[in-house]
């Protein structure tokens, strides 16, 4: 696969606790460079980040990240504060106590809400398919269908594991049509990041591929 359409699937990602404005500035000038889909990036800087690439690149933050459990509420001005502040993408967390639960319907008008917060911007929902059964993950392929998201998206990157190609393949089996899938954490090659797109994925959430192909550039 041309490493030009991987670079055009990558959410450029930095949510470590301890990212700072330069370590930012730098992921956003890489993913300038190598035509990312997006930068990731934490709340908290998406406002500098907007300003700094001023429109030449996406901005996508995460929301109720990374447990979830935040009140929907909570989750709906996380959302409205992100966007006001310039965020083109928005990457929210599930209630995943809910899904145990089988409090299906508190799931999916949570997502409604923030997808209406939304509007035409792209909304992802995050499931952390490495706490969940197959059961619950082609559960959720349902809501994420109903609710009028843009994606579904494997993992956080801060729980057990990341994207597994078995989980990529089963959401394909299972979101509706229009439900773009996203794979997050533990993309370590080139060669994985093209697997996850032959599966169907067509946003992989990853800081390695840039790396690696910088690393190349370098040696």
């Amino acid at each position: 696969m041309d490493r030009t359409k991987i670079f055009q699937a990558v959410d450029h990602t930095l949510l470590a606790q301890t990212a700072t404005w330069e370590e930012i500035r730098q992921i956003c000038d890489d993913a300038l460079a190598c035509h990312t889909a997006s930068v990731c990036i934490p709340p908290s800087y998406v406002k500098r980040a907007a300003e700094y690439l001023a429109g030449r690149m996406a901005v996508c933050t995460v929301i109720g990240f990374p447990n979830g459990y935040q009140t929907t509420a909570v989750k709906c001005f996380e959302t409205k504060d992100a966007l006001d502040n310039g965020a083109d993408e928005i990457d929210m967390v599930i209630n995943i106590g809910d899904l145990k639960d089988k409090n299906y319907a508190a799931i999916e008008d949570e997502i409604r809400k923030l997808k209406e917060i939304c509007g035409e911007k792209i909304l992802k929902v995050i499931i952390e398919t490495c706490l969940l059964t197959d059961e619950e993950k082609i559960q959720m392929c349902q809501i994420v269908t109903a609710s009028g998201a843009d994606f579904i998206k494997t993992s956080t990157g801060f729980s057990k594991a990341g994207a597994t190609f078995d989980d990529i393949a089963l959401f394909a089996a299972h979101v509706g049509p229009g439900v773009r899938m996203k794979a997050a954490g533990g993309i370590r090659s080139f060669a994985d990041a093209e697997k996850f797109m032959e599966l169907g994925a067509s946003r992989l959430g990853t800081s390695r591929i840039v790396k690696l192909a910088k690393a190349e550039q370098n040696s």
